[in-house]
């Protein structure tokens, strides 16, 4: 597995993430083999979120790795808090609260990583930086960043904390291209010239700031998986055929799409199979050529001005 280098270089990851959401479904034993098989593949960042499973998800990783601090050091551990049921809280005490209730379910005395879960629009910036600056010095937390946030909202956030943002978890698949778009179409009057997002992707470009990209299946806003999908018929003709030439499953182009982009996104695998994450895996091992990442672009409906 290839690494690559977030915080300004202060922490060496795997380019892919496993995504734990669903694991709170799984066994014990279940989770130990996913787990033990993304550890072998080079996989050594986790992501989790305290809605997970309503905290089952981080309570079956610890079990399933037998926490402890020797284990500890072999896991990049991420968690994300602010979704309540109804709203979104970032108030010092919830991130406070969220954090204290993480660590004790990950059985672990420190993140390496939080993110705010989701803009709060109602967010007061100086509490949040009250709030990081105590889990940093209590050294509970040792990085900071958010999810599903545009630049403008994280330039108001770096004003007021000390710990500035290094990761930004947005939705990109093949079939969700948004931050991608706009930029392909500046200066034409298409829909897809339409930024949404603040020109999120160079921004987090221009700060150092990783992606990170969620649910990289998907496409809509959850409404399935694009791979194998009768409504997809060109694109996984052309994913299927680049699969075919380079000797890997289709899996692995939708990942490798992702890693093409220079921007050094990290890709989000969420699923629960063994084999799969092996395939998923296999996406760090080859690169798509400029030509084949613009092919399957275009074969998912895309249009170059």
């Amino acid at each position: 597995m290839k690494k690559i280098n977030i915080a300004n270089g202060e922490i060496s990851v795997s380019e892919i993430v496993l995504g734990c959401m669903r694991i709170s479904q799984m066994t014990t034993n279940a989770a130990a083999e996913l787990i033990n098989t993304a550890l072998e593949e080079g996989i050594n960042f986790y992501d989790h979120a305290d809605i997970y499973g309503n905290g089952r998800s981080e309570e079956v990783f610890a079990e399933a790795v037998n926490m402890n601090s020797n284990v500890r050091e072999k896991f990049i551990l991420q968690t994300k808090c602010g979704i309540r049921d109804g709203y979104y809280d970032f108030s010092k005490e919830h991130i406070l609260n969220s954090v204290d209730k993480s660590l004790k379910r990950l059985k672990t005395d420190y993140l390496d990583i939080l993110l705010l879960h989701r803009p709060d629009t109602l967010m007061e910036p100086e509490e949040v930086a009250e709030a990081f600056d105590k889990l940093y010095s209590s050294g509970k937390v040792k990085y900071f960043g958010v999810s599903n946030q545009n630049s403008m909202q994280i330039e108001l956030l770096n004003k007021y904390v000390n710990h500035k943002i290094i990761i930004n978890q947005l939705q990109l698949s093949i079939t969700n291209t948004g931050i991608i778009d706009s930029g392909i179409n500046v200066n034409t009057k298409f829909n897809s010239a339409i930024d949404r997002d603040g020109s999120v992707l160079e921004y987090c470009r221009l700060k150092d700031i990783t992606i990170q990209a969620w649910s990289p299946f998907q496409y809509g806003f959850f409404e399935g998986v694009f791979l194998d999908n009768d409504k997809f018929p060109e694109l996984n003709n052309k994913i299927n055929e680049i699969a075919e030439r380079k000797g890997v499953k289709n899996t692995a182009i939708a990942i490798a799409w992702i890693l093409r982009h220079p921007a050094k996104i990290q890709p989000v695998a969420g699923t629960t199979n063994s084999k799969r994450l092996k395939d998923i895996c296999k996406a760090s091992e080859f690169e798509l050529t400029r030509q084949e990442w613009y092919e399957i672009y275009r074969a998912a409906g895309n249009k170059l001005p």
